[in-house]
């Protein structure tokens, strides 16, 4: 998989981050493609098979790769190798995101909005700071040691930044399981209680995180904007859930919303909602 197959792989699957990518530093690019489109392969990963054994030795395989490009072992393959290229022995650290989809293998639904926030903290939350951390690079004065913490085990990365980027990574999050729960359900990944009184709570979790986002905006550079956009769609998406399931299911944005979304952002550069 070249940087290009990254590319094709998050405009047909993940519209949203490919719409990050483009509106990054073209330093910046090759490390966000490899990194979401390993995000991409390892949300897969769980769901390729109904067994959970299986499913749970498919995310193993993408763990002890990383850690063998953390260890300096070349590899041949065909997402790995340009991800190797990008980001050297920082790539070990990403087996954080697979470690963080080892539930998704056992196909159970969640108990309750929190262990729903607990979910998003431990995949979506990681993700965004070692995007952020792909951004900052120069800034950060180069890569540290191999570290799950992203950006928040930088020296130099601000402390208040990272709240930041935590708050709206988790909003979002949120929001985006929201938007996939028809599917979920289906696939046995959703809630074991899918009311409308438990999708309001989640909402309601979506809500405080943004809120609490938009109002330390000002503690986050300009030049980590792209990595906090929320894509179209979220507020919709927030006001359906208390209406239920089925509500979720007509909220998702039209491919025109979308791209007037990135638009606007792209002139704009505000993320906070």
């Amino acid at each position: 998989m070249s940087l290009e197959d990254c590319a094709q792989a998050l405009r047909d699957h993940d519209p949203d981050r490919f719409g990050i990518c483009l509106l990054a530093a073209p330093e910046a690019r090759p490390r966000l493609l490899t990194l979401y489109a390993l995000n991409l392969e390892l949300a897969r990963a769980p769901l390729a098979s109904t067994e959970p054994l299986i499913a749970e030795m498919r995310l193993q395989w993408w763990i002890e790769r990383l850690e063998d490009i953390g260890a300096g072992k070349p590899q041949s393959h065909e997402l790995l190798t340009p991800l190797a290229a990008a980001w050297g022995p920082r790539a070990a650290g990403f087996a954080l995101l697979a470690e963080a989809r080892r539930r998704d293998a056992a196909r159970q639904p969640l108990d309750g909005p929190d262990a729903v926030a607990a979910y998003v903290r431990q995949t979506a939350v990681p993700l965004a700071s070692f995007a952020a951390e792909a951004l900052d690079r120069d800034a950060a004065g180069g890569f540290a040691p191999p570290d799950p913490r992203g950006i928040f085990g930088h020296e130099r990365s601000s402390a208040p930044a990272a709240a930041v980027i935590a708050a709206q990574a988790e909003g979002v999050g949120l929001a985006h399981w929201l938007a996939a729960l028809p599917a979920l359900q289906g696939m046995g990944l959703g809630l074991w209680d899918a009311s409308p009184q438990a999708l309001a709570g989640i909402a309601a979790k979506a809500q405080a995180k943004l809120g609490e986002a938009r109002a330390q905006r000002r503690a986050v550079p300009r030049r980590l904007a792209p990595v906090l956009f929320a894509g179209a769609g979220v507020r919709a998406v927030l006001q359906a859930a208390p209406r239920g399931a089925q509500a979720l299911a007509g909220a998702a944005p039209s491919e025109f919303r979308r791209r007037l979304a990135l638009g606007a952002f792209a002139l704009t550069h505000r993320w906070w909602i």
